[in-house]
């Protein structure tokens, strides 16, 4: 059989937020399979087999099938080689430790051109993934040469570009327990700087770091001496130490204390230039050379003996602790130091370079802090240790054990206030102990340091002992559970959207009017512009998901409205993750939609039930009851559902009414809103006519804006007036009241 050509890759799309396939990202792609249209999987002469052996845990992809060895029927019976892409992209994926389970294909009405779209959490690593896949499927179809080493090559491709685009696994955790409580996320910059919560219910998280940690906390704890100081005026066990300029003053400073001492930088972090237990004045003259290379300041502080700790403190108490342990390696008579070190301690899996790893890599040719102990021990990196010889590498900086079980109470007590007097949010408070398990004064044990924006990888993989859920921790210090509380507390602000075709801005503005008299700063973004309490601040179309973005990450905005049009679900997705209030009031505009396979209004349904979908529990749709096919998106709300209809005897009115349900329409040129049988004018509005005459909208954008306004429960009367005041015309930024 002759090779079969490239598939080509027609079009790539990012779908960013909830969209006519999930409710999650997904990078959507058209592809053309050419001559393979012709060619399902099982007329491809050894392609299975290939496939397979390159990527045997496709076994355990169940597909439609539903369960185990799904895809691999698939195969056998013949599938087409968009959906083996879609399998072949998720498995890279999954290898990369990028865990991914949705995708799908679908064919379009062009021969041979199908979408297939599959979850991204990342855009830039998703499109590697795609092209990674792309390239060994070409290869398993044709047989070219590629085997387990491409694999993993595109494997290893692959997690690259997750540790240059993705979280780092602090922030992950963190974001990951957000999403556990259905808290929505902006990640704000290509870092770890994320939003948790939309508008002015937001809070930002930067690492262990958030919008709580105080500034002055921050530099109180940058600064070791005066952080010290601060805890010994409180009653805090702190070792003495002395601030010193140079190695000189660094012995007589060790005399004064009393030996053994610890040199460290004043500013220093993660152990670096640390120095223990020196006990002559070579070592504390050598140690000061070190530390001066880690920090501004060199502090010579009493040695306390004991094992080192670090308790993490989030809200005031403490939610998991580590502890330490000294590094050493056996010499056998003919490797030097550092070959010993590489061999014995460097190739633990749990060591490594960067934050996927609790324990860092030694490099005991250049640290400084090692080569030190070294020295103490008569030895250097290149020494040769005799057989049997116990070499101390590393005295701290291994701290990976998990202790949070036996802290003993009186040292919780102790490392919270610690926090409390520094002023940290959240801290990563460093103790010296022989057991943590004993009150620290029966031991001499202290606190040697207090740390912002602490590292939460040994809490979270550790090296021993159980992973603690230390991401929950700060989600819950930042957005408590109380049932009592004040909204906001999901990270949640009312949020209205509204899908349809063209003139829903009417809408929008008529519902953000409403909004912003019940006294919520309103952010508004629509066709006409993007507005902040009425006033336009963009006069451009920004019935978009970039402008939406806007508005939700506007700490002012209180309640938000979305005009939503099918290019915007199509072509990036919705700009929320979910809504308070979803509002569909037509399935009009696809003529202009072809790029996208869609020609017929019929197919409008699809695109349009999105808003539907993505209607908070607690929320409700807003249904436009004449069109049969929107009545049939009730189905699909986890909400209420409110219809509305010029029509009183609109037959999805009838019907929902007779069920007890919500619906308003227009009777005696007046809105009706109904409850089940019970009936009532909406105060404060009067006759349409007058209305219509002067406002110039249509009766069904009034009952739209009026049906979402009482979804939101916002006051009858209120309504009423609001309607009755509206302007057409809006206000520009800086124009007068």
């Amino acid at each position: 059989m002759s090779p079969q050509d490239d598939i080509k890759l027609l079009r790539i799309n990012y779908l960013r937020g909830p969209n006519i396939w999930t409710y999650r990202a997904v990078l959507e792609v058209w592809l053309d399979l050419g001559t393979l249209e012709d060619f399902p999987s099982n007329d491809l002469p050894g392609f299975n087999d290939r496939l397979v052996a390159l990527l045997p845990a496709l076994v355990e992809h169940h597909c439609g099938v539903g369960e185990r060895g799904g895809f691999i029927q698939r195969l056998l019976e013949g599938t087409w080689s968009g959906h083996v892409l879609e399998h072949v992209v998720i498995e890279l994926l999954n290898l990369s430790d990028m865990p991914t389970g949705f995708g799908q294909t679908r064919s379009t009405t062009q021969r041979g051109v199908y979408r297939m779209v599959f979850r991204a959490r990342d855009e830039q690593v998703a499109r590697t993934a795609l092209a990674e896949g792309h390239r060994l499927l070409m290869a398993a179809i044709n047989g070219t040469p590629y085997g387990p080493a491409d694999v993993q090559a595109a494997v290893e491709k692959i997690r690259a570009k997750v540790d240059d685009c993705y979280l780092g696994p602090s922030t992950a955790s963190i974001v990951a327990a957000a999403t556990d409580r259905r808290i929505p996320h902006i990640r704000l910059n290509d870092g770890n700087l994320v939003q948790l919560g939309y508008g002015a219910s937001q809070r930002r998280i930067w690492t262990a770091e958030t919008d709580l940690t105080s500034a002055i906390a921050e530099g109180i704890a940058h600064d070791k001496d005066l952080t010290k100081s601060l805890l010994a005026t409180c009653g805090v066990p702190v070792p003495e130490g002395q601030i010193v300029a140079t190695p000189e003053e660094a012995w007589e400073a060790a005399e004064d204390i009393g030996l053994p001492v610890v040199v460290k930088p004043s500013d220093g972090n993660h152990g670096r230039g640390v120095s223990l237990d020196l006990k002559t004045r070579a070592e504390i003259e050598a140690a000061f050379v070190v530390a001066a290379r880690h920090g501004s300041e060199v502090m010579v502080e009493r040695f306390v003996r004991g094992h080192e700790h670090r308790l993490l403190v989030v809200g005031g108490r403490v939610v998991a602790a580590a502890r330490g342990e000294a590094a050493w390696v056996t010499g056998d008579g003919s490797a030097t130091v550092v070959q010993l070190v590489d061999a014995q301690l460097n190739t633990d899996p749990r060591r490594g370079v960067g934050e996927d790893f609790p324990l860092g890599r030694i490099n005991a040719a250049s640290d400084g802090a090692v080569i030190l102990d070294l020295q103490r021990q008569g030895l250097a990196p290149d020494s040769v240790p005799a057989v049997g010889r116990e070499v101390l590498i590393q005295r701290n900086g291994n701290v990976a054990i998990d202790c949070t079980d036996a802290v003993h109470p009186e040292v919780d007590h102790v490392v919270s206030l610690a926090a409390r007097v520094v002023g940290l949010d959240i801290a990563g408070v460093d103790v010296v102990a022989q057991d943590i398990s004993r009150p620290l004064h029966e031991q001499g044990g202290a606190i040697v340091e207090v740390n912002a924006g602490p590292g939460l990888l040994m809490h979270l993989k550790p090296a021993e002992g159980a992973p603690r859920p230390v991401g929950r921790a700060i989600c819950d210090h930042l957005f408590p559970h109380n049932a009592d509380a004040d909204a906001g507390t999901d990270g949640r602000i009312p949020i209205v959207g509204i899908a349809g075709s063209g003139g829903n801005y009417r809408v929008a503005r008529l519902v953000a009017w409403l909004l912003h008299l019940s006294g919520r700063h309103t952010g508004l973004a629509c066709q006409a512009g993007l507005f902040l309490d009425q006033r336009c601040v963009d006069a451009s179309d920004c019935a978009n998901w970039e402008a939406g973005q806007r508005l939700l990450i506007n700490r002012a905005v209180q309640a938000a409205v979305f005009e939503n049009g099918a290019d915007t679900i199509l072509r990036t997705g919705l700009p929320y993750d979910k809504c308070q209030v979803g509002v569909v009031t037509d399935l009009g505009g696809a003529q202009g939609l072809a790029e996208f396979d869609i020609t017929e209004d019929d197919q409008m349904f699809k695109v349009m039930r999105s808003q539907v979908d993505v209607v908070l529990p607690g929320g409700a749709a807003v249904l436009n009851a004449t069109d049969p096919r929107i009545a049939g998106m009730a189905e699909l709300c986890d909400g209420e559902v409110i219809f509305y209809s010029i029509d009183p005897k609109a037959p999805a009115i009838v019907s929902h009414c007779a069920q007890g349900g919500r619906a308003l329409f227009i009777r005696q040129d007046q809105v009706v809103l109904a409850t089940g049988a019970s009936e009532a004018f909406l105060p404060g509005l009067g006759k349409l006519g007058a209305w219509r005459e002067r406002r110039g909208l249509t009766e069904d954008a009034l009952l739209a804006a009026i049906g979402a306004a009482w979804a939101l429960g916002i006051s009858l009367n209120l309504i009423g007036a609001g309607m009755e005041a509206f302007e057409t015309t809006p206000k520009t930024a800086g124009s007068a009241e």
